[in-house]
C-alpha cells in the first residue's frame, strides 16, 4: 500500500477519534489533541516498549472535564464510561495506606486478607475485545501521600509495578492519566481578577499562560524525577457560557434516553423549555464549580420530580411532559 495511503487513512482515523471524544467532551479540543496520537500509536502497535502507552498529567479548574475524558476515551474504546480502573487518590493521603495498592508482604499481618487494588488481572479487566488498550485514572493525585508517587515512578518509567507478594503487573498496554487541581486557584485569579480594572473586563483565556501556572505548580509539588516522566502536561481551560449550555443539553438529551429505555413501553416524551435549560444551568453551573453540580443540580429539580410524577401514576406512557421555569423554579406540566 503507498504511504500517502496510509498516511490519509491514518489522518481519517485521528479525526474520526477526535470527532467522537469531542462529542462528549465538550470545550477541550486542545487537550484531546493532545492524547489521539498516544491511542493511535498503540492501535498501529507501535508504542515504546518497556513504557506505559501514555502518561498523562490533566490540570486545571474544577469542572472542566479531566475525569470525563479519560470516562469518554472509555465509552469510545470499549463502549462503557466504566472500563476505567481508577485509584482516588484522596484514599491514600497517609503512608500506610498506600499499601492497599500492592498488598502487604508476605509474613506481614493481614497479608493474606489485603488484595492489591492494581493487579494484571484488574487490569486486563478494563480492557475490552474493541480494545486491548486499558485505561488507569489515578484522581486529584496531589493529594496522596510522596510514598505513592515513589511507587508510581517504576510504573511510569518500565511500566512495571511490582506487588507485595513479589509478582508484576505489567502495564505497557496501559494509558496512565493523573488527575490533579494544582494551580486551579492562581488560574481562575488569571481569567477573572477579582478586583480592580481587570475585573471589569471580559475574562480572558491564555492557554500558554495557564500552562505555565500549572506546570509551575507541578514543579513546586513534584520531584523532577517524576515529572520528566510525564508525556504530556495537560491544562484544561475553563468552560465558556456556550460550552456550559451544550453540557446541559447533552445531560437532558441522556435523561431522555434514560427514560426510553429504563421504561420502555412506559415512557414519556419530554420537552424542556430554553428557560428551564437557562434555570439548570444556575443552579448547576458556576466560575469556581464549571459543570461538576450539573448532573446533581438536574438530578434534584428534574429527574426526582418526574420519578415521582411516575410512581404517583400521574404520567402515563406516551404523554409529552413539558418542562419550564416558572417563578424561579421549574414547573412540570403534562401536555394535553
Amino acid at each position: 500500500m503507498p504511504t500517502t495511503v496510509r498516511q490519509r487513512r491514518s489522518f481519517q482515523e485521528q479525526n474520526e477519534l477526535l470527532r467522537q471524544l469531542n462529542q462528549r467532551v465538550v470545550g477541550q479540543s486542545r487537550a484531546l489533541e493532545q492524547i489521539v496520537p498516544y491511542v493511535q500509536m498503540f492501535q498501529a502497535e507501535l508504542s515504546p516498549e518497556g513504557r506505559p502507552a501514555g502518561v498523562f498529567l490533566l490540570l486545571g479548574p474544577t469542572g472542566t472535564g479531566k475525569t470525563r475524558t479519560v470516562e469518554a476515551l472509555a465509552e469510545v474504546l470499549h463502549g462503557s464510561p466504566r472500563n476505567v480502573l481508577k485509584i482516588d487518590c484522596g484514599e491514600f493521603q497517609m503512608e500506610h495506606e498506600v499499601a492497599k495498592l500492592i498488598g502487604a508482604p508476605p509474613g506481614y499481618l493481614g497479608h493474606r486478607e489485603t488484595t492489591p487494588m492494581l493487579t494484571q488481572q484488574k487490569l486486563g479487566a478494563v480492557a475490552s475485545e474493541r480494545s486491548g488498550l486499558a485505561l488507569v485514572l489515578f484522581d486529584e493525585i496531589e493529594k496522596a501521600a510522596p510514598s505513592m508517587t515513589r511507587l508510581l515512578l517504576g510504573v511510569l518509567d518500565k511500566a512495571v509495578l511490582r506487588l507485595g507478594d513479589n509478582s508484576t503487573v505489567n502495564f505497557e498496554r496501559a494509558l496512565i492519566f493523573l488527575t490533579s487541581n494544582l494551580g486551579a486557584r492562581e488560574m481562575r485569579k488569571e481569567i477573572a481578577p477579582d478586583f480592580g480594572f481587570e475585573a471589569m473586563v471580559p475574562p480572558q483565556c491564555a492557554p500558554a499562560k495557564l500552562s505555565a501556572i500549572g506546570m509551575g505548580a507541578v514543579k513546586r509539588k513534584f520531584a523532577p524525577e517524576f515529572v520528566n516522566r510525564i508525556d504530556a502536561v495537560i491544562t484544561y481551560r475553563p468552560l465558556e457560557t456556550a460550552s456550559l449550555r451544550r453540557i446541559v443539553d447533552q445531560q437532558i438529551e441522556e435523561l431522555e434516553r434514560h427514560i426510553e429505555n429504563r421504561l420502555e413501553d412506559r415512557a414519556f416524551d419530554l420537552f424542556v423549555t430554553d428557560g428551564a435549560r437557562e434555570f439548570l444551568l444556575r443552579e448547576g453551573t458556576s466560575p469556581e464549580y464549571g459543570a461538576r453540580e450539573l448532573k446533581r443540580a438536574i438530578l434534584r429539580h428534574l429527574t426526582q420530580p418526574l420519578a415521582a410524577m411516575v410512581a404517583e401514576g400521574k404520567i402515563m406512557a406516551g404523554a409529552t411532559v413539558k418542562v419550564e421555569e416558572d417563578g424561579g423554579r421549574l414547573e412540570i406540566r403534562i401536555e394535553d
